[in-house]
């Protein structure tokens, strides 16, 4: 990434235009075990319907915590990986010293969707992935357009995106402009909705005898291999937010020669509905 483009991340984490996401990141690291890296490689292969991606090319835009990268190259692939966030692309390189150190079919770098050019600078790949990422750019849309660029005719896209909700996901963007606004919104959402979050799956597993919180939690990290603390903090800090109703990112794809193979939606809920299209 050139120097500009880091510092235009730094200002807008600044001026509160942006969530530190490569922070979070970064603690999340902390508690990775081998059990969470074989749980992201199931997830991987359940969406793709593969066993494998010995012989694929895999594009990771917005590689976060870089755990998704990490699973896509213990399943074979070579892997090129690269986030806006500084910080998101040093929790990358830190999984690469740790499982694949010095290895040529794992490539990570800084920079960013919406630039187009750098996109198609890229080649074409077997599948691109971007889960939970292009609703974050400030852009979702021009994101969406350039996510598709790299795939490679009879090539795959696997991306999510966050689900529509109407007025509840315009107070949810205004929690998250709270949430940025500084130190003391910072502290004020914490305390809220984690509070909330935590008391609202033990009632629901109180009232209606379903499972207790602990198991929650197991099958949580069992889904995708994710922290659901660090989760829950993701949801509340990220920002940019924008959303999108199912059939707009069926359509949007649709129209520009892209079939939809497989959707997993989150029933009208609050979450990412999740999409893989064939080029």
């Amino acid at each position: 990434m050139s120097e500009p483009l880091v510092s235009e991340h730094a200002k807008e984490v600044a001026r509160g235009e942006r969530f530190k996401f490569g922070e979070n990141w970064s603690r999340f690291h902390e508690t990775l075990s081998d059990k969470r890296v074989s749980e992201a490689e199931k997830s991987l292969k359940q969406m793709l319907e593969v066993e494998e991606l010995e012989g694929k090319s895999f594009l990771d835009i917005g590689s976060g915590s870089g755990l998704f990268s990490l699973a896509a190259r213990r399943l074979g692939a070579r892997v090129h990986s690269f986030d806006y966030d500084p910080q998101s692309v040093g929790c990358a390189c830190e999984l690469k010293r740790r499982y694949f150190p010095g290895d040529a079919d794992w490539m990570i770098e800084e920079g960013s969707v919406l630039d187009r050019d750098y996109l198609e600078s890229l080649g074409k790949f077997d599948i691109v992935y971007s889960w939970g990422v292009l609703h974050h750019t400030g852009a979702m849309w021009q994101a969406l357009e350039n996510a598709g660029l790299p795939v490679a005719d009879g090539g795959r896209l696997f991306i999510a995106i966050y689900n529509d909700q109407g007025g509840k996901s315009r107070r949810w963007r205004k929690v998250k402009q709270l949430y940025l606004s500084g130190p003391l919104g910072k502290n004020l959402v914490s305390a809220l909705f984690i509070s909330y979050f935590i008391l609202k799956g033990l009632g629901r597993d109180l009232l209606l005898e379903r499972r207790n919180p602990v198991a929650r939690y197991t099958e949580y990290k069992r889904a995708r291999g994710m922290s659901i603390m660090h989760d829950w903090v993701d949801w509340l800090g990220g920002y940019p937010f924008e959303v999108a109703r199912p059939e707009e990112i069926f359509e949007f794809y649709r129209d520009r020669g892209f079939v939809l193979e497989k959707l997993v939606t989150v029933g009208g809920g609050l979450a990412n509905n999740q999409f893989v299209f064939a080029k």
